[in-house]
């Protein structure tokens, strides 16, 4: 079967979606009005609340939520075969994501720009806004780790790809002074960064950097997840002007330079898919969990996520211009991660020479190593289809990933020293109030999470990956849970979110049981502990959320959130 035909569907499913079923859920449930004062006007400041052209905040929108989860997800979930994860991928981008997500960044604009984590509070009460926050921490907790271990694990496999990788920090870094500190505009900037960027991925194939087997007793992957936690905690406590924001930037020109060469390659080299369109059998045989629920938590990103919840709360509703703007990014973002899990589909399973070889590959054990698939798949089409040397090919597609990958790490770490700081006050712990302190507490967790899940002894650390995804998809069906509530407050139609967080609520818990089970049964009693705190406090949140909707519904619900002005510390918890 044709590659190209996988990227013609998918590709027209999107557009479809975009252009039809975001159009009705944006002017009949969510009913975008174009002259509502978003809060971007509302407390303009020029610094948090900044009026955004859609265009450019639909780029730094889709940039701060396309990590490297709609990579490795997708890329493990084909092991069930490509059709499972190619429906899943498009069906729940447009069903689910894409209502997700715009209806995140509408139900926060509406209220003053206020996080999910804050609505929580004024929609279920403060206990429900505690407990929210437990699992907002915990997933944050494993974005953390899982990447610092994907990150690792790329560099072992493609060392070609390490002097770029951390190459881009003194071109973020110079582009970020130049801009916010000379005044000078981002398109001469841009050019010098984007071409150095690639001058450093060519480079690379000739400067490979390779760490010694064991450094004062720890093994590579073990030196390079504490390397990367080092980088991480220092990224987190510089303003995010000096590195974060310039970074995404670069990283945004980067994605969209290469999600145009991998489709160009399979247009042009037209590949052909060798994996079987089902395969639950042999996946079953080969150490794979059932497909149901497990491909619905297994594909984390580019289907739905939880954490686009955070940041279309946080981050993109202070900088919403037109409410109608909601839908270019809310939903475009949520498709635009779409194309990048079907890319990664498309790698996984045309880009190997055969079926054997893919079999191979993916009877090794699971989760496969999905970072590993995508590069080197991606690398042989790319290679096949535009001519570009392999291991540059390679160079290029790691770099990707592992730039998504630390850009998410350094939000990741940022946002988990906020949650930190804020219990600190709360529970009057002077200790935790310093961002010092509480940065050391957030990195010390991730790494604690990252060995003991055993990565750092390289791929076996992806058995995160599924509780990570479960983690991920109980806080997007609690978000959605928000947003219902909402919706009924002002008699809105409910089925178009209702249905999907039912679904995907029951999936993840589901999920998350199996998984308990399997965490016993495998002696993993550092997980099992973390997967009985995620469950117990899912089912407190929803408890609560569910009880709430019922109110609402009786006509006696709680009343409207409140629409008084964030305080500074929300505000800078949120960006």
């Amino acid at each position: 079967m044709s590659a190209i035909l996988l990227a013609v569907i998918g590709l027209l499913g999107f557009l479809t979606g975009y252009q039809v079923y975001s159009r009705f859920i944006s002017e009949k449930v969510f009913k975008l009005d174009p002259e509502f004062r978003t809060p971007s006007h509302e407390f303009e400041d020029g610094v948090d609340y900044v009026p955004t052209n859609k265009f450019v905040l639909w780029g730094h929108h889709f940039t701060s939520v396309a990590g490297a989860a709609p990579i490795v997800g997708p890329a493990i979930a084909v092991v069930w075969g490509w059709l499972p994860a190619f429906l899943w991928v498009v069906l729940g981008t447009i069903f689910f994501a894409g209502v997700h997500d715009a209806g995140a960044l509408w139900a926060s604009s509406r209220n003053k720009a206020k996080s999910i984590g804050a609505l929580a509070e004024d929609i279920i009460g403060p206990r429900g806004r505690s407990v929210f926050m437990i699992v907002i921490f915990l997933l944050l907790l494993m974005v953390n780790a899982v990447f610092a271990i994907v990150i690792a694990n790329l560099f072992l496999s493609t060392p070609s790809s390490v002097f770029a990788a951390w190459a881009v920090i003194p071109i973020a870094v110079t582009i970020g002074f130049l801009v916010y500190r000379r005044g000078v505009g981002l398109g001469i900037p841009s050019v010098v960064g984007i071409v150095l960027l690639y001058l450093a991925m060519w480079g690379g194939q000739y400067m490979p950097v390779v760490l010694p087997e064991s450094v004062v007793g720890l093994g590579a992957a073990s030196v390079w997840v504490l390397l990367l936690f080092v980088y991480a905690a220092v990224a987190s406590i510089l303003p995010v002007w000096v590195l974060l924001q310039p970074r995404d930037y670069i990283n945004g020109l980067q994605l969209f330079v290469a999600l145009a060469v991998v489709y160009a390659a399979v247009l042009i080299g037209n590949p052909q898919v060798v994996a079987p369109a089902w395969n639950g059998a042999a996946a079953s045989e080969w150490g794979a969990p059932s497909l149901i629920p497990l491909l619905f938590v297994t594909i984390a990103c580019g289907a739905i996520s939880g954490f686009h919840g955070l940041v279309s709360s946080g981050t993109t509703s202070k900088q919403l211009n037109k409410e109608t703007d909601v839908r270019f990014v809310g939903f475009l973002g949520a498709t635009g991660e779409g194309t990048l899990a079907l890319a990664a589909i498309i790698a996984a399973t045309a880009g190997f020479a055969s079926l054997a070889d893919w079999s191979a590959f993916y009877s090794a054990g699971f989760p496969a190593d999905g970072t590993t698939a995508f590069v080197q798949g991606g690398a042989q089409i790319v290679n096949q289809g535009l001519g570009l040397p392999v291991l540059f090919s390679q160079t290029l597609l790691a770099v990707m990933a592992v730039l998504f990958a630390a850009t998410t790490m350094d939000t990741g770490v940022r946002l988990q020293r906020y949650i930190i700081q804020e219990w600190g006050e709360i529970y009057n712990i002077p200790a935790l109030k310093g961002r010092l302190v509480a940065t050391l507490v957030a990195v010390g967790s991730c790494i604690a999470l990252a060995f003991g899940a055993g990565g750092g002894g390289g791929s076996g650390g992806l058995i995160i990956w599924p509780l990570f995804g479960t983690t991920n998809q109980l806080l997007a069906g609690l978000t959605l849970l928000i947003i219902s509530i909402l919706l009924l407050q002002r008699k809105r139609a409910i089925r178009y979110t209702v249905v999907p967080l039912a679904f995907i609520l029951v999936a993840a818990t589901w999920a998350l049981i199996i998984q308990l089970r399997g965490f016993y049964e495998s002696g993993q009693y550092f997980l099992m502990v973390l997967d009985v705190l995620i469950l117990g406090a899912t089912i407190m949140v929803a408890l609560e959320a569910i009880s709430a909707l019922q109110r609402t519904r009786r006509g006696g619900g709680p009343p409207a959130p409140t629409t008084k002005e964030p305080s500074p510390a929300e505000t800078a918890r949120s960006s």
